[in-house]
Formats: C-alpha cells, sequence, structure tokens
C-alpha cells in the first residue's frame, strides 16, 4: 500500500529533523527543540489546506509557519538536505522527485 503524499511528507521532515539533531548538535536522540519543530512540523502537514494537493512548502503561496518555525526548519533542511543523499538515499531521491 501506497503512503499518502502528507505521510511521505512527514517521514521526510522527520529523516531531516533526526539527521541534523544527530550530525550537526551530536545528540544522541532528539533535543526537545528538534522534538518540538517536529510536531509543530506534523501539526502543519496535518493542518495543510491544500491536502493531498500541496506543493512542496517552500513553494507554497500559503506560508503557515510561524516566521521563528520557518527559520528553523529552513536551517535543519539547508543542513540535511545534501546529506540525505548520504544517509538516507532513496528517501533523496523520492524527495525530489515529488517536489
Amino acid at each position: 500500500m501506497q503512503k499518502s503524499h502528507i505521510e511521505q511528507e512527514k517521514r521526510t521532515v522527520e529523516i531531516m529533523i533526526r539527521l541534523y539533531c544527530r550530525k550537526k548538535e551530536k545528540n544522541p536522540e532528539l533535543c526537545d527543540s528538534c522534538k518540538e519543530l517536529l510536531a509543530y512540523a506534523y501539526t502543519r502537514l496535518d493542518r495543510c489546506p491544500f491536502g493531498e494537493e500541496k506543493t512542496s512548502c517552500k513553494n507554497c503561496t500559503v506560508h503557515c509557519y510561524k516566521p521563528v518555525m520557518r527559520e528553523k526548519m529552513r536551517v535543519v533542511m539547508r543542513y540535511s538536505g545534501p546529506r540525505m543523499l548520504l544517509y538516507h538515499p532513496k528517501e533523496a531521491i523520492l524527495h525530489l522527485i515529488r517536489k
């Protein structure tokens, strides 16, 4: 059974946040700040007005993230995006295709 678009986005964002927390911040488990960001991202994805028809958040016309959380996510993605090819190549390729 294929996952929904929103579920795939959740998986990708979780991988990126975990990668950032583990490699950049050197935490063996998600720190409180990264847990908060992940929970926030899940909530935003669940409430996305475009649902399964959503584009990538970067290209969206409706920015539903608070500015502070948007900046945190931008930092995480800037760090984790290129590294996903090394640590999670399948997810990285699927993410690029879905864009």
